[in-house]
């Protein structure tokens, strides 16, 4: 009962982690269950499981809160989905060990560029643009395949490359990510249960991990909402840098004082990095405030271009530095 109370605890965090950030649930969930010696697939099977659950209340969450993009959602969960069937068939029977090095550089690597670009005031032309199928699909494809073969990875790979597009708010890129994510998880469930059997489920973790995740999901759909993005996507950084770099070291076999002294490099520089985001939101908002003062003059006889401009919903320079939509 203890084991199991503990694994609800532990659902019930990975989710309020994952619905904010829109990666961890498998991540946290599937270390847990190795280091506690359970064979990979059927950790990564139960925790798919379990993830059908809570991908589904968590994409009802988002939803509600208005954090879905649904075009987005359409076009990268089917290829998810297929990505995630191959990879939990093929699990069932070899290891995918060796590929962790490789694929911890690359998500290390969009970790560091989300830190350097959320560090700094964005844009709201970010999302002029609107992404296309051909670059959802094969990133749903990787992403679900990776997701189901590492028992994690649909978050941290999928999240990290729509940030880094550029085309889409945070909070809308992890709700949509999230809602996709229960399409990924049930095909990554049926391929488990073609390849393992029924046996290869763990019910009763799997109900402890359950129960803690819709504990938690609607929560962590309200606080994506209100955390800004400035903070929100150099958080999101932080953590797959930090997240990268032990898989990184441990495949490098670095070990002794020089493994300290890079992870303590890299929390000093996660922390410039929200320091450097806290500093350019501030800046945003005292724009805004300062904006928001002068619209009333623009009716008692301010400059006309400034009321053409009010009018025409263009916002000065330093208000595009939100990177998140303006009051209406």
């Amino acid at each position: 009962m203890r084991k199991l109370l503990v694994l609800a605890l532990v659902g019930l965090v990975a989710q309020l982690i994952d619905g904010s950030l829109g990666m961890a649930y498998g991540l946290t969930s599937s270390t847990l269950l190795l280091v506690a010696g359970v064979a990979p697939a059927a950790a990564s099977a139960s925790v798919h499981l379990a993830e059908i659950g809570t991908t589904l209340a968590a994409g009802v969450a988002h939803w509600r809160f208005g954090n879905v993009d649904w075009r987005v959602v359409t076009r990268i969960a089917l290829p998810g989905a297929i990505g995630a069937f191959a990879g939990a068939t093929l699990l069932s029977s070899i290891s995918t060990e060796a590929a962790a090095p490789w694929m911890a550089g690359i998500l290390f690597t969009l970790g560091a560029y989300l830190l350097i670009r959320f560090a700094r005031p964005l844009r709201t032309d970010r999302v002029g643009g609107r992404l296309r199928g051909r670059f959802l699909g094969p990133l749903g494809l990787v992403a679900g395949f990776v997701d189901a073969t590492g028992g994690g990875g649909w978050g941290p790979v999928a999240t990290p490359a729509l940030l880094v597009s550029g085309r889409m708010e945070p909070r809308k890129v992890i709700g949509s990510v999230d809602t996709a994510e229960f399409v990924v998880a049930g095909a990554a469930s049926i391929g488990f249960l073609i390849g393992l059997g029924s046996e290869g489920f763990l019910l009763p973790t799997v109900a402890a991990l359950l129960i803690g995740g819709l504990i938690a999901a609607p929560l962590a759909a309200w606080l994506v909402r209100i955390v800004p993005a400035q903070l929100l996507g150099a958080a999101v950084g932080g953590v797959i840098v930090l997240t990268n770099a032990r898989t990184l070291m441990r495949s490098a076999e670095l070990d002794g004082p020089a493994r300290p002294a890079l992870y303590a490099l890299l929390a000093a520089g996660w922390l410039a990095a929200l320091v450097l985001a806290l500093r350019a939101l501030r800046r945003t908002r005292r724009a805004r405030a300062e904006a928001a003062i002068a619209v009333p003059a623009t009716a008692g006889g301010a400059p006309a271009e400034a009321s053409d401009a009010v009018s025409a919903g263009e916002a000065p320079a330093d208000l595009a530095a939100t990177g998140t939509p303006t009051p209406r």
